[in-house]
């Protein structure tokens, strides 16, 4: 039976450029990326160097820190380049796909009948285990801890968000094999969470705890979801995965092999050819959008949290959603002055667009202001559905301030679930980020 999460507070932003409900096969990229600071804490420590041939579902580098955690290709080639950074800080792995892939077997198993450290190493040594991320911290999930629970959100609230029942309605045996895998790994409950839209096969999928969520942004952040139902004291771990790898797991044990498959939602007021794409993890965005002008901004995910892309570059390890909006370079003359541009949609109400809620919108990148001092407005509390007080913990973040960051709920938190209070501030303070660095600290700090 399911339990309902009725959200109240959020912020439900409509904008311009949602994909059509129609998959297509996305053309094959000539090469592929995995990109290390996708894994937030993760020191890459390389196996194979460049030139080496490949196999899709072969080991390319594990986490210094957590050996077992280990990163693996998703297609079959050529070790093309291992470009670094500062310091040699590994920033991409470049390869060359082969025209067809060729698959590492690691063997068929039956999840239902498989004990639990049978099914984790599986997991680990296909690569598999880098879709699993822990809170609190928000990082690739640390093996040797055993999860309270495990969560997955199958709920779309954030702008131009990728229709989860679309993207599994082909997927469904190697979802719910999935979820007979992480079944294994908690000694507590499998909590899936859809909307009241969802597709009734969701609903059917077997071995779950299910949650019926309703309500604005950030109502389908699985952060939000953990807060509502299990949440997070110190000392306690649970784990989350995206709905899509939950499928890629399942394909793993039905296969036996590594599918690194990815659908990618093309979205945006720019982007033509508005559709789902069915492609593989690390792909290339050009493949999908070719040569971008200058004047548009590509975002990997969504544009309240997605990372910005130039052309040529990779789709990120976890995004479903490849996102073109304009670029924010143009000044208003008196833009300062209220309700002179009424089609900027502005949650304070300092233009007449409040009075059309169901107006679409086309966003720029445009912050419409520069950065000031924090004060009180009680604008931050209005879009955050968690029982925290956001200006406090923002503040505490930014002064470094362990106990009261911990008295104020930082385990519970996730720089995604401050995307909305970040977009309302008129403080124009990146708050994603200084939450990010706040998580950083407690790591360093605690452990």
């Amino acid at each position: 039976m399911s339990k309902d999460i009725r959200i109240k507070r959020g912020l439900s932003l409509q904008l311009e450029g949602e994909a059509e409900k129609e998959l297509v096969k996305a053309p094959r990229s000539k090469t592929y990326a995995i990109k290390p600071p996708d894994f937030h804490a993760v020191v890459p420590k390389m196996v194979v160097k460049e030139g080496a041939k490949l196999l899709a579902g072969d080991e390319i580098f594990f986490s210094k820190y957590t050996e077992e955690v280990r990163f693996t290709s998703p297609v079959s080639g050529t070790l093309k380049e291992i470009k670094r950074g500062d310091k040699r800080r590994v920033m991409e792995v470049i390869i060359e796909a082969d025209p067809e892939d060729g698959y590492k077997e690691f063997g068929k198993l039956d999840a239902s009948s498989t004990d639990a450290e049978a099914i984790k190493a599986r997991i680990l040594e296909s690569g598999c285990g880098a879709f699993i991320n822990q809170r609190p911290y928000d990082i690739v999930a640390d093996p040797k801890d055993t999860p309270k629970a495990i969560f997955i959100s199958a709920v779309s609230t954030a702008p131009l968000a990728p229709d989860w029942g679309f993207i599994l309605k082909d997927k469904v045996a190697s979802f719910q094999e999935g979820i007979n895998a992480l079944k294994k790994l908690t000694p507590g409950k499998v909590h899936l969470s859809v909307d009241k839209s969802s597709a009734q096969y969701l609903s059917d999928i077997k071995g779950v705890e299910l949650h019926h969520v309703s309500g604005p942004h950030p109502a389908g952040n699985v952060g939000v979801q953990i807060h509502k139902i299990n949440p997070i004291n110190q000392g306690e771990r649970v784990w989350t995965v995206n709905p899509e790898n939950v499928s890629v797991i399942g394909d793993l044990f039905l296969t036996g092999r590594y599918l690194a498959k990815r659908t990618i939602a093309l979205t945006g007021s720019e982007a033509k050819d508005r559709k789902y794409y069915d492609t593989l993890i690390g792909a290339s965005a050009a493949d999908l959008i070719g040569q971008v002008p200058d004047d548009i901004r590509i975002i990997s995910g969504n544009v309240l949290t997605g990372t910005k892309l130039s052309n040529n570059q990779y789709i990120g390890f976890f995004d479903n959603a490849l996102t073109l909006i304009p670029e924010g370079n143009n000044y208003r003359m008196f833009g300062w002055l209220p309700f002179t541009y009424n089609n900027i949609h502005s949650n304070s109400k300092t233009s007449l667009s409040w009075m059309f809620p169901n107006k679409k919108f086309k966003p720029t990148t445009n912050l419409n202001g520069e950065e000031r001092a924090l004060v009180v407005t009680g604008e931050m509390e209005e879009v955050l559905p968690m029982d925290l007080f956001p200006m406090q913990l923002i503040k505490a973040c930014m002064a470094g301030d362990i106990e009261k960051m911990e008295n104020l709920g930082i385990y519970e938190v996730a720089p995604e679930d401050f995307a909305a209070v970040e977009y309302v501030n008129t403080s124009k303070i990146e708050i994603q980020e200084v939450i990010r660095l706040g998580l950083d600290l407690m790591i360093t700090e605690v452990g």
